[in-house]
């Protein structure tokens, strides 16, 4: 928080008149600071159920002049300067009726006219007793005066005259509140019997350059609201915690909230994915690690400073977003936050307190890489970091467009990797690759460039990478660059799964490595190609299969090693076909089938069983290449069967002659019997 301050340096003038008492007629002499000092002692009393502090100063005038023989001094007045705002002004003196008007009122000031109601002669002293009250009179919730019984934060001042030491200041709050010295030094606080804290300067050397500023809050003091955001087709629950004294944060809280949520789900094109109410609770600065306004994403709790802004509880209702669930490094998320916090404010036509990048923030420039988490980096490198980060989100934005953004954040939400194959189209397609990892600089760079078709790398250097990191950007743009040749060359067949998970791991070396095998791989395809195109044979699919599986790219060189043997078998057997065959091939083929066995081997191959095509091709091989040995086998048996058939034949001509014979001889005899 920044602390208001009223003066960088009080000023309490004080100015007096002298008159001559005697002797009649000699003219008015007048007397100077520091011939009359004031020196004070100023309590500030909290007090809550009446909405004030109430101020006490007990003050001490000295006339430090000496009479002259003709001469007598005096002072009658003064003026003291007092924070503006202050109202209820008291004077008292043991002696004398002082009285008290407010002389001139100014931005930053008040100057009160004391009338000291007597006359303080050379060498005298007078005490009086001022009272005043700082009110809490409402309004802006940056308001320098806010007094209740949840909530107290005013400034302190110290009374006196310049350049006179002695005065000294209290503050008194009552128990039970956390009081924080917000600027100013004080001692450490003491306690009295009613358990009032206390804190006492001392005596002041230089009272009109002291200037404090208290913070305190009472713990457990909220009253809770229930709100309710149409978020896309969702409602989304709120409570909204304040404190009891303070219903117009509240009310500014619901409204920004049940307004803005809505306009945050457009802008980002998310759903609302919180089942749990979102609590939204008031706090004090410290109590947020000196930050405005804390989003805890496992509490469910935003956690927003009394005074921010709206541009602070838009951006921590961003958070409901990006908390570290949707992006992995903190300038990112806050980056992000940022930039739709301001979009939405625009939309919702709020004033917006927005930190621009300045020359005097960039003196601090770190990478943001380098941004330490919350609460552990000096104030100049969080201020830098907040607005270095939201001046790298507005330029992404610019290059990528709203829509382009919101395919990156539905990507990421539902778990889509970069390097999706070219037969995927992401966000559709059921078969995109996924991955666990929430995106961190790498994996956001990845897919901004996949998703929106744009080159955001120049930007990271500029804002994002830290020293040595610069070369694995050069070694992603040559690793990029290969892979595109890759994935052209392959076509229609997709890149071995390593290589994306490589690309996306950022192990450029491997995934060069990877790529390369690849391109031996898409080389033997083409070689392949052309030699079944020679042989008139169709390549079966299971090459591309084995290339676009996890098994490796040894397992697809032994694939094409198999499929160019059995190319090669194949060919072999159609090779051994003859052309015209002769007498003796035709008589060995004759009820062989060799041509439908060859034929049956190209199906075989085409369909990848290259066992089987080589079994039958080589079948139909070895029946050609013995034909011509089989017909001479077939001829030379056919000739033995005839010679055999002829001898048979001879033989029974020969025994039916001689039976013939034996027949007509033994007729003979028998004719020439008596």
């Amino acid at each position: 928080m920044t602390v208001r301050r009223f003066f960088l340096m009080l000023l309490a003038a004080v100015v007096a008149v002298g008159l001559v008492a005697a002797p009649s007629g000699v003219r008015e002499v007048a007397a100077a600071t520091p011939d009359l000092t004031l020196v004070s002692n100023a309590r500030y009393d909290v007090q809550p159920e009446e909405r004030r502090v109430r101020v006490t100063v007990d003050i001490v005038a000295t006339n430090h002049l000496r009479d002259t023989a003709t001469r007598r001094f005096y002072f009658d007045r003064a003026f003291l300067a007092v924070p503006p705002g202050t109202t209820e002004f008291r004077i008292t003196s043991p002696t004398g009726s002082p009285t008290v008007r407010v002389s001139q009122s100014r931005p930053g000031y008040q100057i009160l006219a004391l009338d000291f109601g007597q006359r303080i002669y050379a060498q005298k002293v007078a005490r009086f007793q001022l009272t005043f009250d700082l009110p809490d009179a409402g309004g802006a919730p940056t308001r320098d005066v806010r007094v209740g019984s949840a909530l107290v934060s005013f400034p302190v001042w110290a009374y006196g005259s310049e350049e006179t030491p002695g005065s000294t200041v209290t503050v008194v709050f009552p128990k039970d509140y956390n009081v924080e010295v917000e600027a100013g030094e004080l001692p450490p606080p003491t306690t009295d019997a009613d358990g009032k804290t206390v804190y006492a300067s001392g005596k002041l050397a230089k009272p009109l350059s002291f200037f404090a500023y208290f913070i305190a809050d009472r713990p457990g003091s909220y009253e809770d609201a229930s709100v309710t955001a149409q978020v896309g087709d969702r409602e989304a629950a709120l409570t909204v915690r304040s404190w009891p004294d303070d219903p117009d944060w509240a009310a500014r809280v619901s409204d920004l909230m049940e307004r803005g949520l809505p306009v945050l789900h457009e802008l980002i094109g998310l759903p609302w994915s919180r089942d749990e109410p979102l609590v939204v609770q008031e706090t004090v600065s410290r109590t947020t690690g000196g930050y405005a306004g804390v989003f805890d994403p496992k509490e469910g709790r935003i956690e927003v400073a009394y005074y921010a802004d709206a541009f602070v509880i838009l951006h921590e209702a961003a958070h409901a977003w990006f908390n570290g669930n949707l992006l992995a490094d903190r300038w990112a998320n806050e980056a992000f936050a940022s930039y739709y916090a301001q979009s939405a404010g625009g939309r919702l036509e709020q004033q917006l307190t927005i930190e621009e990048l300045t020359d005097e923030l960039r003196a601090a420039a770190f990478p943001l890489n380098a941004w330490a988490a919350a609460g552990r980096g000096d104030p100049a490198a969080e201020d830098y970091g907040y607005a270095a980060s939201l001046a790298l989100a507005r330029e992404i934005a610019r290059r990528a467009g709203h829509d382009g953004l919101r395919r990156v954040w539905r990507a990421i939400e539902a778990r889509e990797a970069a390097y999706q194959p070219p037969t995927v189209d992401p966000g559709t397609s059921p078969t995109s690759e996924t991955t666990d990892a929430i995106p961190d600089w790498r994996g956001l760079l990845d897919l901004l460039e996949d998703r929106t078709g744009e080159e955001y790398d120049d930007l990271w250097r500029e804002w994002v990478v830290r020293e040595g990191e610069e070369t694995l950007l050069d070694d992603r743009r040559e690793a990029r660059q290969a892979y595109e040749r890759v994935v052209r060359s392959a076509g229609r067949w997709e890149l071995p799964p390593p290589v994306r998970e490589a690309l996306r791991a950022w192990q450029f070396d491997e995934a060069t490595q990877l790529l390369a095998g690849a391109t031996e791989i898409l080389e033997r395809r083409s070689e392949l190609e052309a030699a079944a195109s020679a042989a008139g044979l169709r390549l079966p699919a299971r090459l591309e299969t084995v290339f676009e599986s996890d098994a490796g790219l040894e397992a697809a060189h032994a694939e094409a090693d198999a499929q160019e043997a059995a190319m090669e078998i194949v060919a072999s057997a159609h090779a051994a076909r003859p052309v015209n065959p002769d007498l003796l091939q035709d008589i060995g083929l004759f009820g062989e089938t060799p041509e439908a066995r060859l034929a049956m081997a190209r199906d075989l191959f085409a369909e990848g069983d290259l066992q089987r095509a080589a079994e039958a091709a080589i079948s139909a091989r070895l029946t050609w290449e013995a034909a011509s040995e089989i017909g001479r086998n077939r001829l030379l048996l056919a000739l033995g069967l005839a010679l055999l058939v002829l001898l048979a034949f001879a033989l029974a001509i020969s025994r039916w002659r001689h039976r013939r014979r034996r027949r007509l001889a033994a007729a003979a005899a028998d004719d020439t019997r008596p």
